[in-house]
């Protein structure tokens, strides 16, 4: 295997912007709409690519624990109000505390397990590793608990007779919204389960292409895919478990009634 990696010159990589003319192409075409929205993700992506590639240049040149711990807070911040803006429903203040400490306790959780017991790193603040591992854990469980999320609200929504009536019966609110818990919790991790489903015969993960890329060896490139992906299953896996468990409770008053 060859070291050498083939770097983009800058005139290559503007090339590849073609792809998002012909979405343009396509959209005003067919009349879809939605063609700021294109323009403006592209834009986005772009600047904050650029603007991340030459923050993480400085750190993996500068290793620092309190600058990486500093990332891991922001990016955790970020991914907790944008599970709040996922979600369709409207968000009461107890749900959203209930989000912010499963979601920074479950991820912060996943990811020391993962460095200190998995792969061992020393130091353990090496931001080559810790900064990518965790942006992969964090993602990840901020899609699962957005979906987690958006089940309980719909499920108790959508059930408030049926609910009532199993408490009027003598159920306990987490007895009566059994269903809901399982259903919300499947349905989050579900895109986990599906991506390793396909992963190595319909497609090559990020992780493991990337390091091929750079030259790795594809058996050892195969374990680490393979020990990122039991890390992403765990974080979400806790994640959602966290937040559904506790989340559920923030429908009910102390009196075990639905609130208004």
């Amino acid at each position: 295997m060859t070291d050498s990696i083939i770097d983009i010159s800058i005139i290559s990589l503007v090339t590849a912007y073609i792809f998002v003319l012909v979405l343009l192409f396509i959209v005003k075409k067919e009349n879809i709409g939605h063609k700021n929205q294109i323009i403006l993700a592209s834009f986005r992506m772009t600047v904050q690519l650029v603007l991340v590639g030459y923050v993480l240049t400085y750190v993996f040149e500068n290793p620092n624990p309190y600058i990486t711990i500093l990332i891991l807070l922001v990016m955790e911040t970020f991914a907790i109000f944008n599970i709040y803006s996922r979600v369709e429903k409207k968000l009461s203040r107890d749900l959203k505390i209930i989000i912010g400490l499963s979601m920074f306790g479950g991820t912060v959780i996943s990811i020391l397990f993962f460095l200190f017991i998995v792969i061992n790193i020393e130091p353990w603040f090496m931001p080559q590793y810790f900064i990518p591992i965790s942006g992969m854990l964090i993602g990840n469980s901020m899609t699962g608990i957005s979906l987690g999320a958006q089940g309980l609200i719909t499920g108790v929504n959508d059930n408030k007779k049926m609910i009532e009536n199993a408490l009027m019966l003598g159920a306990t609110p987490s007895d009566a919204t059994k269903e809901i818990q399982n259903r919300s919790f499947y349905n989050a991790v579900l895109p986990t389960i599906n991506s390793m489903i396909g992963m190595g015969i319909v497609f090559l993960p990020g992780m493991m292409t990337g390091q091929i890329l750079a030259g790795a060896a594809p058996l050892t490139a195969i374990k680490y895919q393979i020990a990122i992906m039991m890390g992403i299953l765990g974080s979400v896996t806790l994640t959602v478990y966290l937040m559904v468990k506790w989340g559920m409770k923030s429908f009910f008053n102390d009196r075990a009634q639905i609130k208004i």
